[in-house]
């Protein structure tokens, strides 16, 4: 598993550069954009922080954040992230948390590390709609996307 860990967030760091570079290149300053991108990696920094037993990080979870914001928060999410995967051998294991709002639940962190990049692409996908409903150009976030350009097959 350990391999499959170390491609999925190695894609969901491209896919976050992506939208981060595309938000920038056109100026995005939508706040229902601005948004639910902060919530992608909000939510990022919320699971890795649960998963290593930390404090919860000073993120708000639906926070309107500047585009200079969110760009910072790419970055860290995007390393903590892969230095974790990367320096971690064991994912398989049992984790009882408390959600944003309280709540006690007990899941596998493999399958908490599975949802994280599977709502993380279900939210770049809602920001790739409202892009194009704005009129403005979305970005390719797609998986086997990232596996193309990973194989020279495909110009980032």
């Amino acid at each position: 598993m350990k391999k499959y860990f170390v491609k999925l967030y190695q894609y969901n760091a491209w896919a976050n550069n992506r939208v981060m570079e595309c938000l920038l290149r056109q100026q995005v300053r939508d706040a229902k954009i601005t948004t639910l991108f902060g919530h992608v990696l909000a939510a990022q920094f919320l699971w890795l922080h649960r998963i290593k037993g930390l404090p919860a990080p000073a993120v708000k979870l639906w926070g309107d954040y500047s585009l200079e914001t969110l760009q910072t928060m790419v970055i860290n999410a995007n390393a903590q992230w892969i230095t974790y995967v990367e320096e971690t051998d064991g994912f398989d294991r049992e984790m009882t948390y408390h959600n944003y709002v309280g709540d006690l639940y007990t899941n596998n962190v493999e399958t908490i590390m599975m949802h994280l990049v599977n709502h993380s692409s279900y939210h770049r996908a809602q920001i790739a709609m409202l892009l194009r409903q704005g009129g403005l150009e979305p970005i390719n976030t797609d998986l086997i996307t990232f596996d193309r350009v990973q194989r020279g097959q495909w110009k980032d």
